[in-house]
């Protein structure tokens, strides 16, 4: 049975169930709400990959967990302003923040916006001890598109994912002409791509739960392991 939601007129309560954090975290965990940081790839009005983000917050906060989306309105190119800049301080405190990410898109000339890829560039390959920031967290990805239904945009930020060291969700979501998706209110209906992007934000919150209080012992690997045993050795024997 359908039942009315001011913030959430598409989705059928009913049928989504709250996530049963109890049987996926991990031992030790204090079940604090997953932290999921939102991103976007375009700085137009009518954005419609904000959109599809704001969308995505509100189903999140809905599964019970905690949300902050990224403005990229005046995040500078990469090397042309300094780590210092406000804007790309902003987004690495929320990287650190964040235990999962959503990644949404268009599609332009065949491949994810330059606003995106920008805003991932920024995020650093390395942090204190060396450890990426986004290493074993979770990450959904998600694309507008202006025409038919591509995925080119997705499968780019599913290697990019990999690249940092991300947990990827399978599923992910692509709209096709996306300015006839939304309505004039900036809402997603019911329909296919809707419930898309609510089994997406659905499944990424289960993996959020399940991967956060393991992500470091999932994460290890033994070419590392080896790197700091020599690491070590070397300085113990100029000792």
């Amino acid at each position: 049975m359908k039942m009315a939601d001011s913030e959430l007129p598409a989705l059928d309560e009913g049928l989504l169930s709250k996530i049963d954090s109890v049987a996926l975290r991990a031992p030790g965990d204090d079940g604090h709400p997953p932290r999921i940081l939102l991103l976007y790839g375009s700085l137009r009005g009518a954005s419609y990959s904000r959109k599809a983000v704001e969308e995505s917050a509100r189903v999140l906060k809905h599964l019970g967990c905690e949300t902050r989306i990224y403005d990229p309105t005046g995040l500078p190119l990469v090397d042309d302003e300094n780590v210092e800049h406000p804007k790309v301080v902003e987004l690495r405190e929320l990287a650190i923040w964040s235990e999962g990410m959503v990644w949404s898109s268009p599609e332009r000339h065949g491949a994810m916006t330059g606003v995106m890829k920008t805003q991932i560039d920024w995020i650093p390959l390395s942090g204190q001890g060396g450890i990426r920031p986004t290493q074993g967290k979770t990450l959904a990805i998600m694309q507008v598109c202006g025409g038919s239904q591509s995925f080119n945009a997705v499968n780019q930020m599913r290697i990019l994912g990999r690249w940092m060291r991300m947990v990827t969700i399978p599923n992910q979501s692509s709209i096709p002409k996306a300015w006839l998706e939304f309505d004039g209110k900036g809402r997603l209906p019911e329909g296919p791509f809707y419930s898309r992007i609510v089994d997406v934000m659905e499944e990424l919150t289960k993996f959020t739960w399940m991967v956060r209080g393991r992500s470091d012992y999932l994460v290890d690997r033994y070419s590392e392991r080896v790197e700091t045993a020599e690491e070590t050795n070397k300085r113990v024997s100029q000792k």
